[in-house]
Protein backbone atom coordinates (compact mmCIF):
# COMPACT_ATOMS: atom_id res chain seq x y z
CA UNK A 1 0.00 0.00 0.00
CA UNK A 2 1.49 3.32 -1.08
CA UNK A 3 1.97 6.08 1.46
CA UNK A 4 0.11 9.39 1.19
CA UNK A 5 1.88 12.67 1.94
CA UNK A 6 0.46 16.15 2.52
CA UNK A 7 1.81 18.28 -0.32
CA UNK A 8 1.80 22.06 -0.37
CA UNK A 9 0.10 22.89 -3.68
CA UNK A 10 -0.10 26.64 -3.20
CA UNK A 11 1.12 29.42 -0.92
CA UNK A 12 0.12 33.05 -0.48
CA UNK A 13 1.22 35.80 1.87
CA UNK A 14 -0.15 39.12 3.00
CA UNK A 15 1.34 42.06 4.90
CA UNK A 16 -0.32 45.42 5.68
CA UNK A 17 0.51 48.55 3.70
CA UNK A 18 1.89 50.61 6.59
CA UNK A 19 5.68 50.39 6.89
CA UNK A 20 7.22 51.08 10.30
CA UNK A 21 10.86 51.92 9.63
CA UNK A 22 13.80 52.02 12.00
CA UNK A 23 13.95 55.76 11.45
CA UNK A 24 10.40 56.12 12.74
CA UNK A 25 11.21 53.98 15.78
CA UNK A 26 14.11 56.34 16.54
CA UNK A 27 11.49 58.97 17.30
CA UNK A 28 9.57 56.65 19.63
CA UNK A 29 12.29 55.05 21.79
CA UNK A 30 15.98 55.46 22.52
CA UNK A 31 17.38 53.51 19.57
CA UNK A 32 18.90 53.96 16.13
CA UNK A 33 18.84 52.33 12.73
CA UNK A 34 22.43 51.16 13.22
CA UNK A 35 21.66 49.65 16.64
CA UNK A 36 18.59 47.77 15.37
CA UNK A 37 20.16 46.59 12.13
CA UNK A 38 23.39 45.38 13.68
CA UNK A 39 21.61 43.39 16.39
CA UNK A 40 18.56 42.07 14.56
CA UNK A 41 18.98 42.57 10.81
CA UNK A 42 15.59 44.32 10.69
CA UNK A 43 15.16 47.49 8.61
CA UNK A 44 11.36 47.76 8.63
CA UNK A 45 8.20 45.92 9.60
CA UNK A 46 4.54 46.11 8.53
CA UNK A 47 1.80 47.29 10.89
CA UNK A 48 -1.97 46.77 10.58
CA UNK A 49 -3.59 50.14 11.20
CA UNK A 50 -7.27 50.93 11.67
CA UNK A 51 -10.11 50.49 14.12
CA UNK A 52 -11.45 46.99 14.87
CA UNK A 53 -8.91 45.23 12.68
CA UNK A 54 -7.55 42.07 14.21
CA UNK A 55 -5.44 39.12 13.08
CA UNK A 56 -8.37 37.74 11.08
CA UNK A 57 -7.98 40.65 8.62
CA UNK A 58 -4.48 39.41 7.80
CA UNK A 59 -5.54 35.78 7.55
CA UNK A 60 -8.54 36.58 5.36
CA UNK A 61 -6.37 38.33 2.79
CA UNK A 62 -3.85 35.47 2.76
CA UNK A 63 -6.59 32.86 2.25
CA UNK A 64 -8.40 34.90 -0.40
CA UNK A 65 -5.17 35.17 -2.38
CA UNK A 66 -4.45 31.47 -1.94
CA UNK A 67 -7.88 30.39 -3.19
CA UNK A 68 -7.67 32.70 -6.19
CA UNK A 69 -4.17 31.75 -7.32
CA UNK A 70 -4.82 28.00 -6.96
CA UNK A 71 -8.27 28.18 -8.56
CA UNK A 72 -9.77 26.43 -5.54
CA UNK A 73 -13.50 26.43 -4.81
CA UNK A 74 -13.89 27.60 -1.18
CA UNK A 75 -16.54 24.95 -0.60
CA UNK A 76 -14.00 22.21 -1.36
CA UNK A 77 -11.91 23.10 1.70
CA UNK A 78 -12.61 20.63 4.51
CA UNK A 79 -10.47 22.06 7.31
CA UNK A 80 -8.70 25.32 8.13
CA UNK A 81 -6.20 25.62 10.96
CA UNK A 82 -4.97 29.05 12.04
CA UNK A 83 -1.72 29.30 13.99
CA UNK A 84 -1.73 32.49 16.06
CA UNK A 85 -1.04 33.99 19.49
CA UNK A 86 -2.95 37.18 18.73
CA UNK A 87 -6.46 35.86 18.16
CA UNK A 88 -9.14 38.48 17.53
CA UNK A 89 -10.95 37.21 20.63
CA UNK A 90 -10.67 34.30 23.07
CA UNK A 91 -13.63 32.89 21.14
CA UNK A 92 -14.79 32.37 18.51
CA UNK A 93 -11.59 31.11 16.93
CA UNK A 94 -9.83 33.39 14.48
CA UNK A 95 -9.89 30.43 12.06
CA UNK A 96 -13.67 30.51 12.29
CA UNK A 97 -13.74 34.20 11.35
CA UNK A 98 -11.37 33.65 8.43
CA UNK A 99 -13.49 30.80 7.09
CA UNK A 100 -16.70 32.82 7.34
CA UNK A 101 -15.20 35.73 5.40
CA UNK A 102 -13.71 33.58 2.65
CA UNK A 103 -16.66 31.32 1.88
CA UNK A 104 -15.32 28.13 3.46
CA UNK A 105 -18.85 27.00 4.29
CA UNK A 106 -18.05 23.26 4.36
CA UNK A 107 -14.89 23.50 6.47
CA UNK A 108 -14.51 23.07 10.20
CA UNK A 109 -11.84 25.23 11.80
CA UNK A 110 -9.72 25.73 14.87
CA UNK A 111 -6.83 27.84 16.18
CA UNK A 112 -3.50 26.43 17.30
CA UNK A 113 -1.19 28.31 19.66
CA UNK A 114 2.51 27.46 19.83
CA UNK A 115 3.94 30.99 19.59
CA UNK A 116 6.56 31.38 16.86
CA UNK A 117 6.51 27.61 16.23
CA UNK A 118 2.77 27.79 15.54
CA UNK A 119 2.87 27.35 11.77
CA UNK A 120 5.25 24.38 12.09
CA UNK A 121 2.97 22.70 14.65
CA UNK A 122 -0.15 23.48 12.59
CA UNK A 123 1.42 22.17 9.37
CA UNK A 124 2.35 18.94 11.16
CA UNK A 125 -1.17 18.62 12.58
CA UNK A 126 -2.88 19.30 9.24
CA UNK A 127 -0.63 16.84 7.39
CA UNK A 128 -1.95 14.00 9.55
CA UNK A 129 -5.49 14.49 8.22
CA UNK A 130 -4.22 14.27 4.64
CA UNK A 131 -1.94 11.30 5.33
CA UNK A 132 -4.77 9.42 7.05
CA UNK A 133 -6.88 9.74 3.91
CA UNK A 134 -9.75 11.51 5.67
CA UNK A 135 -9.21 14.94 4.05
CA UNK A 136 -8.35 16.06 0.51
CA UNK A 137 -8.01 19.84 0.86
CA UNK A 138 -6.77 21.58 4.01
CA UNK A 139 -5.58 25.16 4.53
CA UNK A 140 -3.02 26.13 7.16
CA UNK A 141 -2.71 29.82 8.05
CA UNK A 142 0.00 31.45 10.13
CA UNK A 143 -1.10 34.95 11.15
CA UNK A 144 -0.26 37.41 13.90
CA UNK A 145 -0.92 41.05 14.64
CA UNK A 146 2.04 41.45 16.95
CA UNK A 147 1.63 45.24 17.10
CA UNK A 148 -1.40 44.59 19.33
CA UNK A 149 0.76 43.15 22.13
CA UNK A 150 3.97 45.16 21.74
CA UNK A 151 4.93 47.93 24.17
CA UNK A 152 6.25 50.72 21.97
CA UNK A 153 8.14 52.21 24.93
CA UNK A 154 10.20 49.03 25.34
CA UNK A 155 13.05 49.15 22.84
CA UNK A 156 14.09 45.55 23.53
CA UNK A 157 10.86 44.18 22.00
CA UNK A 158 9.20 46.90 19.91
CA UNK A 159 12.00 46.81 17.33
CA UNK A 160 11.49 43.11 16.65
CA UNK A 161 7.89 42.47 15.71
CA UNK A 162 5.62 43.12 12.75
CA UNK A 163 2.22 42.02 11.44
CA UNK A 164 1.56 39.55 8.63
CA UNK A 165 0.02 36.29 7.46
CA UNK A 166 0.76 33.39 5.18
CA UNK A 167 -1.38 30.46 4.06
CA UNK A 168 -0.74 27.13 2.33
CA UNK A 169 -3.04 24.62 0.64
CA UNK A 170 -2.41 20.96 1.42
CA UNK A 171 -3.50 18.11 -0.87
CA UNK A 172 -2.64 14.40 -1.09
CA UNK A 173 0.44 13.23 -3.00
CA UNK A 174 2.22 9.91 -3.33
CA UNK A 175 5.64 11.52 -3.72
CA UNK A 176 5.82 15.10 -2.41
CA UNK A 177 4.91 16.92 0.78
CA UNK A 178 5.58 16.69 4.51
CA UNK A 179 7.99 13.78 4.85
CA UNK A 180 9.08 13.96 8.50
CA UNK A 181 9.18 16.25 11.52
CA UNK A 182 10.39 16.50 15.08
CA UNK A 183 8.65 18.82 17.53
CA UNK A 184 9.43 19.71 21.14
CA UNK A 185 8.18 21.85 24.01
CA UNK A 186 9.48 22.80 27.45
CA UNK A 187 7.27 24.70 29.87
CA UNK A 188 10.30 26.03 31.76
CA UNK A 189 10.57 28.56 28.96
CA UNK A 190 7.55 30.36 30.38
CA UNK A 191 9.92 32.42 32.51
CA UNK A 192 11.80 33.94 29.57
CA UNK A 193 9.25 34.73 26.85
CA UNK A 194 5.61 35.35 27.72
CA UNK A 195 2.64 37.69 28.06
CA UNK A 196 1.42 37.65 31.66
CA UNK A 197 -2.03 39.25 31.48
CA UNK A 198 -5.25 38.39 29.71
CA UNK A 199 -5.67 34.70 30.51
CA UNK A 200 -7.38 32.90 33.40
CA UNK A 201 -4.21 33.17 35.51
CA UNK A 202 -4.21 36.98 35.37
CA UNK A 203 -7.59 38.05 33.91
CA UNK A 204 -7.83 41.55 32.45
CA UNK A 205 -8.30 44.25 35.07
CA UNK A 206 -7.39 47.85 35.69
CA UNK A 207 -4.37 46.55 37.60
CA UNK A 208 -3.07 44.30 34.79
CA UNK A 209 -3.43 47.15 32.32
CA UNK A 210 -1.64 49.61 34.62
CA UNK A 211 1.17 47.09 35.10
CA UNK A 212 1.55 46.60 31.34
CA UNK A 213 0.88 42.88 31.66
CA UNK A 214 -0.73 42.65 28.21
CA UNK A 215 2.55 43.13 26.37
CA UNK A 216 5.33 40.75 25.37
CA UNK A 217 8.08 40.16 27.92
CA UNK A 218 11.36 38.66 26.75
CA UNK A 219 14.66 37.85 28.43
CA UNK A 220 16.89 37.91 25.38
CA UNK A 221 19.97 35.92 26.43
CA UNK A 222 18.32 32.65 27.53
CA UNK A 223 15.91 32.84 24.59
CA UNK A 224 18.81 33.25 22.15
CA UNK A 225 20.71 30.33 23.69
CA UNK A 226 17.70 28.00 23.71
CA UNK A 227 16.69 29.00 20.18
CA UNK A 228 20.02 28.33 18.49
CA UNK A 229 20.66 25.07 20.34
CA UNK A 230 17.10 23.82 19.90
CA UNK A 231 16.75 24.58 16.19
CA UNK A 232 20.21 23.41 15.17
CA UNK A 233 19.70 20.15 17.09
CA UNK A 234 16.38 19.22 15.48
CA UNK A 235 17.54 20.27 12.01
CA UNK A 236 20.51 17.91 12.31
CA UNK A 237 18.38 15.07 13.64
CA UNK A 238 15.69 15.32 10.95
CA UNK A 239 18.31 15.48 8.22
CA UNK A 240 20.26 12.51 9.59
CA UNK A 241 17.10 10.42 9.99
CA UNK A 242 16.18 11.00 6.34
CA UNK A 243 19.66 10.62 4.87
CA UNK A 244 19.83 14.27 3.85
CA UNK A 245 23.00 16.30 3.41
CA UNK A 246 23.52 20.03 3.00
CA UNK A 247 24.06 19.37 -0.70
CA UNK A 248 20.76 17.54 -1.09
CA UNK A 249 18.72 20.20 0.75
CA UNK A 250 17.79 23.13 -1.48
CA UNK A 251 16.78 25.55 1.29
CA UNK A 252 16.82 25.94 5.04
CA UNK A 253 13.69 27.87 6.05
CA UNK A 254 14.19 29.24 9.58
CA UNK A 255 11.86 31.26 11.76
CA UNK A 256 12.68 34.95 11.28
CA UNK A 257 13.29 35.99 14.88
CA UNK A 258 16.65 37.69 14.71
CA UNK A 259 19.33 37.65 12.01
CA UNK A 260 21.99 36.63 14.53
CA UNK A 261 19.91 33.60 15.51
CA UNK A 262 19.42 32.69 11.85
CA UNK A 263 23.12 33.00 11.11
CA UNK A 264 24.11 31.00 14.19
CA UNK A 265 21.67 28.18 13.40
CA UNK A 266 22.89 28.07 9.80
CA UNK A 267 26.49 27.94 10.98
CA UNK A 268 25.83 25.22 13.58
CA UNK A 269 23.96 23.16 10.97
CA UNK A 270 26.73 23.90 8.44
CA UNK A 271 24.37 25.55 5.92
CA UNK A 272 25.82 28.24 3.63
CA UNK A 273 23.85 31.44 4.18
CA UNK A 274 23.01 31.65 0.46
CA UNK A 275 20.83 28.53 0.95
CA UNK A 276 18.98 30.05 3.92
CA UNK A 277 15.74 31.99 3.41
CA UNK A 278 16.04 35.40 5.09
CA UNK A 279 13.46 38.18 4.79
CA UNK A 280 13.51 39.51 8.35
CA UNK A 281 14.92 42.82 7.08
CA UNK A 282 11.55 43.82 5.57
CA UNK A 283 8.99 42.15 7.85
CA UNK A 284 10.60 41.71 11.27
CA UNK A 285 9.34 38.85 13.40
CA UNK A 286 5.74 38.09 12.40
CA UNK A 287 5.61 35.09 14.78
CA UNK A 288 3.43 32.35 13.21
CA UNK A 289 3.59 34.05 9.80
CA UNK A 290 7.37 34.00 9.24
CA UNK A 291 7.66 30.53 7.68
CA UNK A 292 4.79 30.83 5.17
CA UNK A 293 5.92 34.36 4.26
CA UNK A 294 9.36 32.92 3.45
CA UNK A 295 7.80 30.24 1.26
CA UNK A 296 5.67 32.91 -0.44
CA UNK A 297 8.64 35.20 -1.10
CA UNK A 298 10.75 32.31 -2.47
CA UNK A 299 7.94 30.50 -4.33
CA UNK A 300 9.24 31.38 -7.79
CA UNK A 301 12.69 30.01 -6.88
CA UNK A 302 11.34 26.66 -5.69
CA UNK A 303 11.17 23.62 -7.95
CA UNK A 304 9.29 20.34 -7.85
CA UNK A 305 11.25 17.85 -5.79
CA UNK A 306 13.29 20.43 -3.84
CA UNK A 307 14.10 19.32 -0.31
CA UNK A 308 13.34 21.98 2.31
CA UNK A 309 13.99 21.98 6.04
CA UNK A 310 11.68 24.26 8.04
CA UNK A 311 12.59 25.11 11.62
CA UNK A 312 11.20 27.40 14.31
CA UNK A 313 11.46 28.32 17.97
CA UNK A 314 8.87 30.06 20.11
CA UNK A 315 7.83 31.13 23.58
CA UNK A 316 6.88 28.43 25.98
CA UNK A 317 9.38 27.08 24.84
CA UNK A 318 8.31 25.35 21.62
CA UNK A 319 10.57 24.31 18.76
CA UNK A 320 10.96 21.86 15.93
CA UNK A 321 12.03 21.04 12.39
CA UNK A 322 10.12 19.63 9.43
CA UNK A 323 11.32 17.98 6.22
CA UNK A 324 9.24 19.06 3.21
CA UNK A 325 9.58 17.93 -0.40
CA UNK A 326 8.26 20.74 -2.62
CA UNK A 327 5.44 19.66 -4.93
CA UNK A 328 5.37 22.03 -7.90
CA UNK A 329 7.14 24.43 -10.22
CA UNK A 330 5.73 27.96 -10.13
CA UNK A 331 4.68 29.24 -13.59
CA UNK A 332 6.79 32.21 -14.68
Amino acid sequence: MSKTFAAITGVHGYVPDYVLTNEELEKMVDTSDEWITSRTGIKERRILKGVEKGTSVLGIEAVKGLLEKTGTNPEDIELLICATVTADMHFPDTANLIAAATGLTKAYTFDLSAACSGFLFALTTASQFIAAGTHKKVIVVGADKMSAIVDYTDRSTCILFGDGAGAVLLEPSGEYGVMDQQLHSDGQGQHYLYMKGGGSFHPPSAETIANKEHFIVQDGKPVFKAAVSGMSDVVSKVMARNGLTNDSVAWLVPHQANKRIIQTVASMADFPIEKVMVNIQKYGNTTAATLPLCLFDWEKRLHKGDNLILTAFGGGFTWGALYLKWAYDTPS
